[in-house]
């Protein structure tokens, strides 16, 4: 049996970017930043970033599209997936990606203030709450949507 199953949280470090492709799907790509932390021998804190590229596909990429920002923390689930190209001056180039699956907004809700009274209030939008949504949008299959791959039958 094989498994190719990614899980992080961190905060992201741009923007979506959504696009359309020629077939009309929609897919958006950002990365997140995940730290990690320890204390070296000599009791030094030492820190380190990790950077992911996430793409995800459909339904779930518009959502990321409007909902997510930089800077916002999220837990992105999904598969690993490694690209590879030449670049103009025929060197190959590869990228590892995780394709998105599924994805939860983390942290506090927002507070933006009431214009004609100067309090802050909970915006009207319901997407991020103390407990986080889970949108759960169809897995995401190849590019071509018609051709099914025999390793995806559950049987």
């Amino acid at each position: 049996m094989d498994l190719n199953k990614a899980m992080i949280i961190g905060n992201l470090t741009r923007d979506p970017e959504v696009k359309t492709t020629p077939s009309g799907q929609s897919v958006v790509n950002f990365s997140v930043a995940t730290n990690l932390t320890w204390t070296d021998q000599s009791g030094q804190k030492q820190e380190k970033a990790e950077f992911h590229n996430i793409v995800a596909w459909r339904k779930l990429a518009e959502i990321m599209g409007q909902y997510l920002k930089k800077g916002n923390k999220v837990y992105i689930e999904g598969r690993l997936q490694t690209r590879s190209w030449e670049d103009q001056n025929n060197v190959k180039r590869y990228r590892t990606e995780i394709i998105a699956d599924n994805m939860i907004m983390l942290g506090s809700k927002p507070v933006t203030t009431s214009p004609s009274e100067g309090e802050q209030v909970p915006p009207q939008d319901d997407f991020s709450q103390a407990e986080p949504k889970v949108s759960t949008p169809t897995p995401p299959v190849s590019q071509v949507e018609e051709e099914i791959n025999v390793e995806d039958i559950p049987f």
